[in-house]
């Protein structure tokens, strides 16, 4: 028989799995402890449970961390790590971000992408299944610089609100003080706008959101993001304005700029228009060239008076540098339609 993973696991399974194995109840949270804030390898680790718990609980389950089975190294220092998930036939990708006194890892929740973004690699991909809680745990705490992450983007692979299930899970492993006792506003989950796992984000956690907006026009939005056909931006932004933003809790929207697309002052008149009323910030992104998609980023000039038209109208906006992208760890770029190396 094949152990069950602990790993992704929360206190309240995990207190079942004891009382189940006829321990104590309190051994669930030992496990907790063992697994999130020890990050033991093996039951046989947890050497404040009995021999005999120990036993019993390794009959049937295994710890069940994961190391990449590859790895990346950018010349700017991003890195970007290979794991294998599902059967272990199939593959995901991590990014790790260092920055000054920042650490960030960029996180996958789904194997691939079923939104098919006109601009996304990963969307070109297509979809194979979303992961478990205990596989986005996994990459949070496998990769080489776990312990020093001072923050965690959703923005890897996937659509975090296509699986917001086991996204929600995940979060509630990385911040509950028995699992990795991060606090919320040290995560930031994205989202193209799906209005019904996004609602669930909004009022079932209190980290960050970030929403992929890249024009604020229907029909051309919807030409970039087939999304916007049943979840339109006019539908979303009413939804969002229905929660409060002015506290620690922030929102940012994400906007790549293509050149003679979306990057004229017409675009960025509509972009204060309709987000007016939501305390925010927009990230301005740049265009990352993938095959067969036939745009081509903004020039700086372009993203520079887009951002201070922004600026001037009170919504605080940043050109958001690009890294990795010499391993095809930037923006948009995630994939793993080649074999692992």
């Amino acid at each position: 028989m094949m152990k069950e993973r602990l790993v992704g696991k929360t206190l309240t399974e995990l207190d079942q799995i004891a009382l189940e194995l006829g321990l104590p109840r309190y051994t669930g949270k030992q496990l907790a402890s063992w697994l999130y804030d020890k990050r033991v390898n093996s039951v046989d680790e947890m050497t404040n449970l009995s021999r005999q718990a120990r036993t019993r609980i390794d009959e049937r389950y295994t710890v069940g961390w994961s190391l990449p089975c590859g790895e990346a190294l950018s010349s700017d220092g991003t890195a970007k790590y290979l794991f294998a998930v599902g059967d272990g036939q199939k593959y995901i990708e991590s990014v790790y971000i260092p920055d000054k006194t920042r650490a960030t890892l960029c996180v996958s929740s789904q194997i691939g992408c079923k939104m098919n973004c006109y601009f996304c690699m990963t969307g070109k991909q297509g979809f194979s299944g979303n992961l478990s809680a205990a596989e986005i745990i996994n990459q949070v705490v496998s990769v080489p610089h776990s312990r020093s992450l001072t923050n965690l983007v959703f923005m890897g692979m996937g659509e975090p609100a296509d699986n917001v299930e086991e996204v929600l899970k995940a979060v509630e492993i990385l911040t509950a003080p028995w699992g990795v006792g991060w606090s919320p506003k040290r995560i930031t989950i994205s989202s193209i706008g799906l209005q019904k796992g996004l609602q669930r984000l909004l009022e079932q956690c209190s980290c960050h959101i970030a929403i992929s907006l890249h024009s604020p026009y229907h029909l051309e939005r919807e030409s970039l993001m087939p999304v916007e056909k049943a979840n339109p931006l006019s539908s979303v932004i009413p939804l969002l304005k229905r929660y409060d933003f002015s506290g620690q809790r922030r929102i940012s929207f994400e906007y790549i700029l293509f050149k003679g697309l979306n990057d004229s002052p017409a675009h960025a008149k509509e972009l204060v228009r309709i987000l007016a009323g939501i305390p925010c910030r927009v990230n301005l992104i740049r265009f990352h060239a993938i095959p067969g998609v036939d745009l081509q980023t903004s020039d700086m000039q372009a993203m520079e008076q887009f951002r201070d038209y922004l600026s001037s109208h009170r919504i605080t906006c940043t050109i958001r540098a690009s890294r990795g992208e010499d391993i095809l760890a930037a923006c948009g770029m995630l994939s793993t339609l080649k074999n692992k190396k």
